[in-house]
């Protein structure tokens, strides 16, 4: 049986893909939660074997660092990173994670995703083609932003620290994906 972690900021889209786990008869959700800070919490409470984690959840909390803790503490639990953010497998991959999926996802694929994950094997989107071919082209701000964001901090935090609006740091991050 497989046990799942769900952590998904979005009530409705956590209460479907609990629901949609939920009548797998190899699957069970051990825990749902809107908050990624408590996620090992919630792993090491339950036993889960797998935890699916949304990147940006409430509070500010990070997918992405609840990952890194969950894999420091406990490697044997494998976690798949769900997003609906463009392009940043290569900010998954350096949280050691199993696999990474957009939610644009089918349902079907998705649970393979998890099925194929808890066999040991790995998913990840290729990556765009373009994601650095203009990389000598961004400005300074640009790449502290990408640095920061490779820190995994959030937008709140990346703001902060480089005196910038949230939104001026969105935007930068839409143009470095672009």
């Amino acid at each position: 049986m497989i046990k799942i972690v769900i952590v998904e900021d979005q009530t409705m889209l956590r209460d479907s893909l609990a629901q949609t786990i939920d009548a797998q008869p190899d699957m069970e959700v051990v825990a749902s939660l809107a908050d990624a800070a408590f996620a090992l919490d919630e792993v090491e409470k339950t036993g889960a074997t797998c935890a699916l984690l949304d990147v940006c959840t409430e509070n500010d909390s990070s997918g992405i660092v609840a990952a890194r803790r969950i894999k420091e503490s406990h490697p044997e639990v494998r976690v798949v990173i769900m997003t609906g953010m463009p392009e940043i497998t290569f900010i998954a991959r350096a949280a050691h994670v199993d696999s990474f999926v957009y939610k644009n996802v089918g349902t079907n694929d998705l649970l393979g995703i998890i099925r194929s994950t808890m066999e040991g094997y790995s998913t990840f989107p290729r990556a765009q083609q373009s994601i650095f071919s203009d990389a000598a082209a961004l400005t300074d701000v640009e790449v502290d932003i990408l640095r920061l964001v490779c820190e995994t901090k959030t937008r709140k935090e990346i703001a902060q620290e480089l005196f910038l609006s949230e939104g001026t740091v969105k935007r930068h991050i839409s143009e470095i994906l672009a």
